[in-house]
């Protein structure tokens, strides 16, 4: 777990890929507010009962935040983490205070299918997650390493992540959200990069549309990992609605 910063709790949601360990815009944030960055279990060197579904991933995060001391907070989450955010806000409307949700995943639509991430190969998943897949960043996401050793640790780390994950998101990321968003009732930011190829733009009007008090924000040069794409821009906007 993560934690930086002081004034207002944040409780921020991983997606299917995890903390990277130096997320930059964890320690932007937290010069505005508490950040509280909790792996799921199944990521890291979390431990705990395994997580099979989103209800027993909102009790985990209910649970922590009990545990911590925090009646209620901010919370943003992102893609997987962004769907377990939207069902945490629509299980307890009484608990989070604003909600930013970053390409989410959780909706279906059968004439724009989401791409799958459990079939790609590290090249096409670079494709599908930045604006720039030759870029040094997403090279550096995406590099296989060379040593036998850090090979064999980046395939374990690999396999226990998407195993996690695609306990949420494979086959399709629906998992009856879209019977739930109605209940959201914390004032909620819908924040897209505007080259996502894994969740298109065009999920931010279907959320939009089931989210009462939602708006949407657009970041350019930016794909599906838009908080490290461009940071500044991104915590930028995210403050901006928490704290206005």
């Amino acid at each position: 777990m993560q934690l930086c910063g002081n004034g207002d709790p944040l409780l921020y949601l991983h997606g299917a890929g995890g903390l990277i360990g130096v997320d930059p815009f964890l320690e932007e944030l937290g010069k505005e507010f508490k950040v509280v960055a909790p792996h799921l279990p199944g990521y890291g060197e979390s431990s705990g009962e395994p997580i099979e579904d989103v209800i027993d991933a909102c009790l985990f995060y209910h649970q922590l935040m009990d545990d911590l001391g925090i009646a209620n907070a901010h919370v943003t989450g992102h893609s997987m983490g962004g769907m377990l955010a939207a069902e945490l806000a629509a299980i307890d409307v009484h608990r989070i205070q604003k909600l930013v949700l970053v390409a989410p995943a959780g909706f279906w639509l059968e004439q724009h299918p989401i791409a799958d991430p459990f079939a790609m190969d590290l090249p096409e998943l670079a494709a599908h997650l930045f604006h720039d897949p030759k870029s040094p960043l997403a090279q550096m996401f995406t590099t296989i390493p060379t040593d036998s050793k850090q090979l064999a640790d980046m395939y374990v780390e690999r396999t226990k992540r998407l195993t996690q994950a695609s306990r949420f998101l494979w086959p399709i990321p629906d998992r009856g959200l879209k019977k739930r968003a109605w209940r959201i009732a914390a004032p909620t930011l819908l924040v897209w990069g505007e080259s996502d190829r894994l969740i298109p733009p065009v999920y931010a009007r279907e959320f939009a549309n089931r989210i009462r008090n939602s708006r949407t924000a657009t970041i350019k040069q930016a794909g599906h990992m838009l908080m490290y794409e461009q940071p500044e821009a991104f915590v930028r906007t995210v403050r901006d609605f928490l704290k206005n």
